[in-house]
């Protein structure tokens, strides 16, 4: 689905719900507080009209709790209309390199800090957790940095000033991506070894950050872009890196070309969402999409949260 169809078919609350809760419950409404199928009912006002009844509300039989289908959900407590919640989904997904909080904020129509605040409960959950399997076959590992401009300078601090991001991409697979405050190779070799199976061939450059990480998986190779080596081949294997590179072209392009600044204490719901992107390529805009509302639930971020570093 598209975004004008979205537009069309979900342009009030009412349709919005109605979709949100044949995604949720396919199966017939689920209590959230007591877990129990198929025996809440809507409540609907009374026909003398003295009781008052918000719509989409529903009563579980069986603990006697009332509920609505964004109960658990980013949108709980939400005072901004479901069916922009699914409209800026779509954007943030359909968007190759992100949309900003400003962009948001024109399209939909509500204040910027509500639009900022969306787009980080989206990012929110889109966070994959936990983590199915581990990563395997060729994995390239990679690091870059961002920020640490110098305003006004016109150049760039050293490394130390900036931030440090891996990227972990299996070839024509998936990506996860990590920020350190400070990347060492000491902190580094658990993440790869948590990340990655033991049976992979590793690619990276001839960085130290990459000594010693043969130990552990099935093989470890370097190219030496210092020497302008990017490609070689080896026991037929091609050693690159090209595949993580690509996804940093992507990544950058959107931190600097969309979003201009972000915050270290943001940067890890960021990469969540290059990270989602990039795994869900080979599907179209309306279906990723529908990943990201499959992984509403369970994901509730508070504003003050919202703020605070991973």
């Amino acid at each position: 689905m598209n975004l004008a169809k979205l537009a069309e078919h979900f342009g009030d609350d009412e349709k919005a719900r109605a979709f949100l809760e044949k995604m949720r419950w396919p199966d017939g409404a689920v209590c959230p507080h007591c877990g129990v199928i198929r025996v809440a009912y809507r409540l609907e006002p009374k026909p003398n009209g003295k009781t008052h009844v918000r719509k989409g509300v529903w009563k579980c039989s069986a603990c006697r709790e009332q509920f609505t289908v964004t109960v658990g959900t980013i949108f709980e407590d939400s005072h901004i209309p479901l069916h922009k919640w699914l409209l800026a989904i779509h954007l943030l997904c359909a968007s190759k390199k992100g949309m900003s909080a400003h962009q948001l904020h024109r399209m939909l129509g509500v204040t910027y800090k509500s639009a900022w605040f969306m787009a980080h409960r989206i990012r929110y959950a889109m966070k994959q957790e936990p983590l199915s399997s581990k990563l395997q076959g060729t994995v390239e590992v990679d690091e870059t940095y961002v920020g640490g401009k110098v305003k006004g300078r016109g150049c760039y601090l050293a490394r130390e000033n900036k931030t440090p991001i891996v990227s972990l991409v299996e070839r024509n697979g998936r990506a996860r991506s990590f920020h350190f405050e400070h990347v060492t190779a000491a902190n580094l070799r658990p993440v790869l070894r948590e990340q990655i199976h033991e049976s992979a061939d590793l690619m990276t450059d001839d960085s130290g950050l990459y000594r010693g990480m043969r130990k552990g998986f099935a093989s470890h190779h370097t190219v030496k872009h210092a020497n302008g080596e990017y490609v070689r081949r080896r026991e037929g294997k091609v050693i690159h890196t090209n595949t993580v590179e690509g996804f940093f072209s992507i990544l950058k392009r959107g931190i600097f070309g969309v979003y201009h600044h972000v915050g270290r204490q943001h940067l890890h719901r960021y990469l969540t969402e290059f990270d989602f992107r990039y795994n869900s390529r080979e599907t179209t805009d309306g279906e990723r999409a529908l990943l990201a509302i499959e992984s509403v639930a369970g994901k509730r971020l508070m504003y003050k949260d919202s703020c605070v570093k991973a």
